[in-house]
Order: C-alpha cells, then sequence, then structure tokens
C-alpha cells in the first residue's frame, strides 16, 4: 500500500533531521599511488621491485580541474577518509529526501485559486487619441 502524505510529510521531516546532524564533508576519492623516483641507482629502479609507496592521495574536481593532495600522516588519512564518507552518505540522504519530495508533489492535491466576488476584471488599455491639430 502506498504511503500517505502525513507519512511522507514525516519521513521527509526525519532525512531532514539526518542532513542536519552531517558533519565535515568534502567529494573526492581516495586512492593509493605507487612510483619512481628520478634517482637511476635507487632500489625502484630494480626489476620486480614495485616502488615508493603506496602514498594516499585525495582526488576531487575544484573549478573544473583536477587537484589531488597527498596525505601525507595517517591522521590526515583517517580525517579524509570520515570527510569523504560524510559527503557519500550527503549523497544518500539527498537522493532519499528528493524521491520523498516527489512523490509528496505527486500525492498533494491541487489547490486552485479562488475567485474572489469582488474581483474587478482587468481594464482594458486605452487608445490614446492625437490631439487635434
Amino acid at each position: 500500500m502506498a504511503d500517505s502524505l502525513e507519512d511522507l510529510e514525516k519521513r521527509r521531516a526525519v532525512i531532514q533531521a539526518e542532513v542536519v546532524q552531517l558533519g565535515d564533508m568534502r567529494a573526492g576519492s581516495i586512492t593509493d599511488t605507487r612510483g619512481r623516483c628520478g634517482n637511476p641507482h635507487c632500489h625502484c629502479h630494480q626489476p620486480g621491485d614495485p616502488g615508493h609507496g603506496p602514498y594516499p592521495r585525495l582526488t576531487r574536481k575544484q573549478g573544473g580541474k583536477t587537484v589531488t593532495e597527498t596525505l601525507s600522516s595517517s591522521g590526515a588519512l583517517a580525517k579524509a577518509q570520515r570527510e569523504v564518507a560524510e559527503y557519500h552518505r550527503f549523497r544518500q540522504l539527498g537522493g532519499q529526501l528528493l524521491a520523498v519530495n516527489e512523490e509528496i508533489c505527486r500525492l498533494r492535491p491541487v489547490e486552485e485559486p479562488a475567485a474572489s466576488a469582488g474581483e474587478k476584471k482587468r481594464p482594458k488599455s486605452s487608445v490614446k487619441r492625437s490631439p487635434a491639430k
């Protein structure tokens, strides 16, 4: 059975309350990268060596460009993971909120504007006469 308008409004209020409780967030994804340095005598240039790393990085779009931030410590990594997880939660709640609002809009009855008895008709625009010559 479909939810009533009242039930949907309650569900919307619950979702809105969850959105208000969200903490710090930022968009992006966290990946590990490996690499080789410029020193040809380093171990990373030996056959079969995986190279330096892994180095965790946060990558995101900013102003239409990809921005990468190296997360230099385990504390910075943990903080970024929390913030990205909060952003994913925000996106999930936003989708739920939109779905509930669409259903509310579909179920809410149309309210026709009431025509008042004393309502005047709009006056017709007058035709200006040119002054007599």
